[in-house]
């Protein structure tokens, strides 16, 4: 595996546009997609197992779903008890020189980002980035689908971001 896909959907029965991006890059042998929602549906995070994935990527990418400005929920919770995890464990360099993005989806329009709500799309994304950074990760710049339909993706830039 070179690329981690840490994945969650708080409405993942109803997702169309992650679906496909999802079913777009399943057949890769150099992808581990890797579902937060599906894998974990009590809530109850392995931190020990999500360490050692980290631990075998090369490059780690956050894929959500934008709601309200920010991740869903069990994600910042995986960040919470993982990173913390980390941080405070017995080697918080693990992360060290690893390559750290996001692909999010978000509903309105790339003008709704622009700032004019009082932050853009890498402002409200920094938070995520920083933590990583934090952590001893390089970043690369988000990858953001705007108006979101699944009929209408760009699949061949997703791909390329998540290195298929």
């Amino acid at each position: 595996m070179q690329t981690l896909i840490l994945f969650a959907h708080t409405f993942w029965e109803d997702s169309k546009v992650n679906k496909a991006l999802l079913e777009s890059i399943k057949d890769s042998h150099n992808i581990k997609i890797h579902n937060l929602t599906t894998t974990y549906p009590n809530g109850a995070i392995n931190v020990n197992s999500e360490i050692d994935l980290l631990k075998q990527a090369n490059t780690i990418i956050f894929q959500f779903p934008l709601f309200w400005f920010s991740t869903p929920s069990f994600l910042k919770e995986w960040q919470d008890r993982v990173l913390t995890a980390i941080l405070y464990g017995n080697d918080s360099k693990i992360l060290n020189g690893k390559n750290f993005g996001i692909t999010t989806t978000a509903g309105g329009a790339e003008g709704s980002y622009d700032g004019h709500h009082g932050a853009t799309i890498k402002q409200i994304l920094l938070p995520i980035y920083h933590s990583f950074e934090y952590l001893g990760v390089k970043s690369k710049e988000p990858f953001c689908i705007f108006s979101a339909n699944a009929e209408h993706l760009p699949l061949q830039e997703y791909k390329e971001y998540v290195g298929y």
